[in-house]
Order: structure tokens, then sequence, then C-alpha cells
């Protein structure tokens, strides 16, 4: 008897294949090799910043990438996004089907600790 696909597998199957089927998304994340701004993004991709937020919310919800957050003296930080993963499959399981396997990007303690302070900043 075949299993029956969870509604937060097939969430997330139709989540990411949505992201990575759009060009403007690839490019976003074929630009990303260090964190970097919407505005950054939106530069070198060339792409207009309303559709870069636009790309930048599909990707980050498909949990293809993070935010984080840039301190600037000035108190007007910005927010920053970065690759989330190393490798994303896409299976065939034996009951006939489709999964997705995503192998994340090892995280330093230091990029782990910036993360609970942009979550404690989203929060306040």
């Amino acid at each position: 008897m075949a299993r029956e696909q969870s509604a937060s597998e097939s969430a997330e199957l139709d989540s990411v294949l949505g992201a990575l089927d759009d060009a403007d998304a690839r490019d976003i994340i074929r630009t990303l090799d260090e964190p970097m701004t919407a505005s950054e993004i939106s530069d070198d991709c060339d792409i207009p910043l309303s559709t870069t937020y636009r790309k930048l919310d599909l990707l980050t919800d498909a949990n293809l990438l993070l935010e984080g957050t840039e301190i600037r003296a000035d108190g007007h930080h910005a927010t920053t996004y970065e690759v989330a993963f190393e490798e994303v499959r896409i299976l065939l399981t034996d009951e006939r089907a489709l999964s997705v396997d995503i192998t994340r990007t090892e995280r330093s303690p230091e990029e782990r600790l910036a993360d609970i302070w942009t979550a404690v900043r989203e929060e306040t």
C-alpha cells in the first residue's frame, strides 16, 4: 500500500519547485556568493527592486535563502540574504511520490548567533 504524501511534504515540494522554476530566482541564487542586500541583488541581477523583493520572498519561503541583518553604525540596519543550501534533489520515492531533499549549508557558531539576533529583532 502506498504511503500518502503529507500536506507539509507536498507544500515544501511545491514551494521549492515553484522557486526554482523562476528564472529571476535562479539568477539571484547564482549571484549570491556572499550575503547581499536586496538593493545589491537588484543591481547585480538587473531586476527591478520591487520584483527582487517578491523573488526574495519566494526563495525565503521555500527555505532556499537565509535572512540576516547587516548592522550599520548609523542605526539603519539592512536585511541581507544568502543561499541556505548546497544541493537540492527531487526524488521519486518507493511509493511513486515526489519528494524534495535539501542539503543545507553548514552554519558557523557566529552565523547561528547572528540568526538568533535577527529573530530577536523581528520580535521587537
